[in-house]
């Protein structure tokens, strides 16, 4: 058969991330906002319809002090006093509708990217895992997604508002004088111009500030958890960690101390022109006055429209700063959707169904970093229903032939087959709902017994759940709790002993009931009951079964149909127990070292 080559590796080279050449973080960014086109139209129509209500009290003002007060005319008077509450009043009730609206798309827009970004994050292969921390992935999904709310919530609304503000002002101005608009109109680019320098600067101080907030939670996660919390009490390097973590945060710190004084000057001389430009319109337009050519009230309400003018100016230059800064995020999100997982399904992939289990190597290398192989040209069979047992030394390879049969990696070359169909073909829901995989270190939720079990069949009955604890030797232990199904297990299942979480573990592949196996039978710490548990426990895990085990104890390599000895990535031996003790090779030298002394420990209880 056809040996394929992988998928996202090169032959010859280890396990890598690849990353797609990215779009304009902009443009992806607005992209987000497609589906809430609708919504998104009517905020820019209450925007425009509060901007242009905006515009009249400075026409409602001249007509006051032109018209109204001169002429003596107290129905007009009040008519222009109603409007001005009338009209803060309209627009204040079409801000309440566009505040709704621009939060409803705002919390939407966040809860997409934050269900996306952790749904690529799911697809991707264990090796991405390996290489990052977990503190920097729960930064990316948590605090950055929620750095971009306040981009979509306040900036883009900001720009929106600000842009129509401006425009409408500006066709006033111009009507009542258009050179006195031109004066106003000539202080602009000084609002604008500056805004691109801090903005740049803002966005790299964004990026590193929360670079460096992902590096402390990843250093509170790490001393924190409970393995961690362990290990820093029973070395006593509480001080040391102290110092570690003040030393972090303090980097965090001065990092958002330069990002906030970052272009206090240029906010500064903003409010600076925006003093200057109504002095020059009192100056200019008192002049105007005194000569009969421009009334006190045209002034007044000129006055009022270049407030209006400047503060939206100041603030969409300051907006501008903000939203660079926002891209820094926004880059960072995009970095984890933009890597792709060298574990790919294939186009149109095969459902086995059912599945018998035979598991077939051919030429099978493999490495971790390039250069150092981990498997060199591995080639055996799996028949179904067989207990093969892999021994070897530590560095051997045994745990990497358990990762590479459900996909957590590819091989770097050669082919690996279930019932005749390359790994690469096959649907992985399919292939991994077949396995059942037991690993070294038990892995439980901080959740109560029954939702642990459950996992591995959330729709399973209690009499299923009964079953399954009793064959795996937890149901007693249950039992005697007070709470018992209902009990929590505790972060990482601290509250449970070794043998405890193993036998839940078990008990969870029980209701699982998958046709292959994979499990690292690490029991070496536990005591000889517990070990006695889990060994009867296994037996109808075990029973017609494809089973693949790290071997640690005599009693699984005497049961084995196959023992496979591997050293340095190579398969040196295959046989049964009796062949290979015969043979006089690795095994025997194996067996005396580790397993004999075990037959000796129990031949002595």
């Amino acid at each position: 058969m056809t040996t394929h080559s992988t998928t996202g590796a090169t032959a010859g080279r280890g396990p890598r991330l690849q990353v797609r050449q990215p779009k304009s973080t902009a443009l992806r960014a607005v992209r987000h906002l497609r589906p809430y086109l609708t919504q998104t139209l009517f905020i820019g129509l209450c925007l425009i319809a509060v901007a242009a209500l905006g515009a009249l009290p400075p026409l409602l003002i001249r007509g006051i002090l032109d018209t109204a007060l001169p002429q003596k005319d107290l129905g007009l008077l009040n008519l222009l006093v109603a409007g001005m509450i009338g009209v803060p009043l309209a627009s204040g009730l079409i801000g309440v509708l566009q505040n709704y609206l621009n939060s409803l798309v705002s919390q939407r827009i966040m809860f997409d990217i934050r269900n996306e970004l952790y749904t690529h994050l799911q697809g991707l292969s264990l090796n991405f895992y390996t290489q990052r921390r977990t503190g920097d992935i729960m930064s990316r999904i948590t605090e950055d997604v929620d750095g971009v709310q306040n981009t979509v919530t306040g900036s883009l609304i900001s720009i929106a508002s600000n842009f129509f503000t401006v425009a409408i002002t500006l066709a006033v101005i111009f009507t009542l004088n258009w050179r006195m608009a031109i004066l106003g109109v000539a202080l602009l680019p000084l609002f604008i111009v500056p805004a691109r320098v801090v903005g740049r600067l803002r966005r790299s101080l964004r990026r590193q500030t929360h670079q460096a907030m992902a590096e402390l939670n990843s250093h509170t996660q790490q001393t924190l958890n409970i393995s961690g919390f362990l290990l820093m009490k029973v070395f006593s390097r509480e001080r040391d960690e102290a110092e570690r973590f003040k030393e972090k945060a303090h980097g965090v710190m001065d990092l958002e101390i330069r990002q906030h004084l970052v272009g206090r000057w240029f906010f500064m001389f903003l409010g600076l022109f925006s003093i200057v430009g109504p002095a020059l319109v009192y100056l200019w337009g008192g002049h105007l006055a005194i000569r009969g050519e421009m009334t006190i009230g045209t002034i007044v309400a000129f006055v009022a429209y270049l407030t209006r003018l400047y503060g939206p100016a100041s603030a969409m230059a300051t907006v501008y700063v903000d939203i660079q800064a926002a891209l820094a995020l926004f880059e960072r999100i995009f970095e984890y959707l933009d890597t792709k997982s060298e574990i790919q399904e294939a186009p149109i992939p095969i459902t086995l169904d059912p599945v018998q289990g035979r598991i077939r190597f051919e030429d099978v290398s493999f490495e971790y970093v390039r250069g150092r192989s981990a498997l060199r040209r591995l080639s055996f069979t799996v028949q179904p229903g067989q207990l093969v047992a892999l021994v070897g030394p530590s560095g051997a390879g045994k745990t990497t032939i358990t990762y590479l049969i459900p996909r957590l990696y590819d091989p770097t070359s050669g082919a690996i087959y279930l019932d005749g169909h390359d790994l690469r073909t096959l649907s992985l829901s399919s292939l991994r709902s077949a396995m059942g995989i037991v690993t070294q270190e038990t892995y439980l939720f901080n959740a109560t017994i029954r939702e642990n079990l459950l996992y591995g069949r959330p729709g399973a009955s209690e009499e299923e759940l009964t079953r399954a604890c009793k064959a795996a030797q937890l149901y007693d232990l249950i039992a005697s709790l007070p709470e018992g199904y209902e009990a929590l297990v505790g972060e990482r299942g601290y509250r449970l002993s070794g043998g405890e979480k193993q036998r839940l573990a078990i008990a969870r592949l029980i209701l699982k009931d998958p046709r292959i196996l994979i499990m690292d039978e690490a029991t070496s710490h536990l005591d000889s009951l517990s070990e006695t548990l889990i060994r009867v426990a296994l037996e109808p895990l075990l029973k017609e079964r494809t089973s693949i085990v790290v071997a640690h104890r005599l009693s699984t390599v005497l049961r084995a149909d196959v023992i496979l000895v591997l050293e340095a990535g190579h398969l040196v031996e295959q046989g049964t127990h009796p062949e290979l003790i015969a043979a006089g090779g690795l095994y025997t030298r194996i067996y005396e070292e580790q397993f004999q002394p075990q037959a000796e420990q129990v031949g002595a209880r």
